[in-house]
């Protein structure tokens, strides 16, 4: 990281530990933009100015968690309900590096419940169109993200082509967001494991 630089930053547990350790660091930015409510008020105690992302033009890096991230760097994300706004500053960013332990690394991706942030009125149809896939959804209880809508979890899926089960997914009516990131992939990962960090570049 830059001094002086605007970092984009992710949500969840291990960007908690990521936003201490930036604080720790003292390298100066000039803020950050936050991915979620959880992480604005992290940042902000942290004393690193927070942006809103429309007084951003681009990123120069984003940093956040996976779920799960397959070879080519594709990442199922949402499991902290911001995959919406993730997915909006990641676009924001030249760079998308995920840092993560070596569990979330998968061969194919589907492990790992699928996060879908829906419209609640179009919930019922949308978990029989998954059903018609072969995937089990259900509402995730209690959950009302950021943006004031719902969550579905998809299970029993095996995404072998991320890219285009993302599209698809994307065009259904009621689909805010689906928590595949394939068109937004990571092209760094840093994976925690036993031995050390692994540094993995994606082409």
């Amino acid at each position: 990281m830059e001094p002086g630089s605007v970092l984009g930053v992710g949500t969840g547990s291990t960007v908690d530990l990521f936003i201490a350790a930036l604080a720790a660091s003292g390298i100066p930015l000039a803020g950050a933009v936050s991915s979620s409510e959880r992480s604005t008020q992290a940042l902000r105690a942290a004393g690193i100015t927070v942006l809103e992302a429309a007084a951003v033009e681009r990123l120069s890096t984003y940093i956040d968690g996976a779920d799960e991230i397959d070879p080519k760097g594709h990442m199922i994300k949402g499991g902290g309900a911001a995959l919406t706004r993730e997915k909006i500053v990641a676009d924001l960013a030249d760079r998308f590096v995920c840092i993560a332990d070596a569990s979330k690394c998968v061969e194919v991706l589907g492990r790992f419940p699928l996060p879908v942030e829906v419209i609640p009125m179009a919930a019922p149809k949308l978990i029989r169109r998954f059903a018609e896939l072969g995937g089990q959804a259900s509402l995730r209880a209690g959950c009302v993200t950021d943006n004031g809508q719902h969550i579905l979890d998809v299970r029993g899926l095996a995404i072998t082509d991320p890219l285009a089960f993302e599209a698809e997914i994307s065009q259904w009516p009621g689909v805010v967001t689906v928590g595949i990131f394939a068109r937004h992939r990571a092209r760094v990962a840093l994976i925690g494991a036993a031995e050390g960090v692994r540094t993995l570049n994606f082409d």
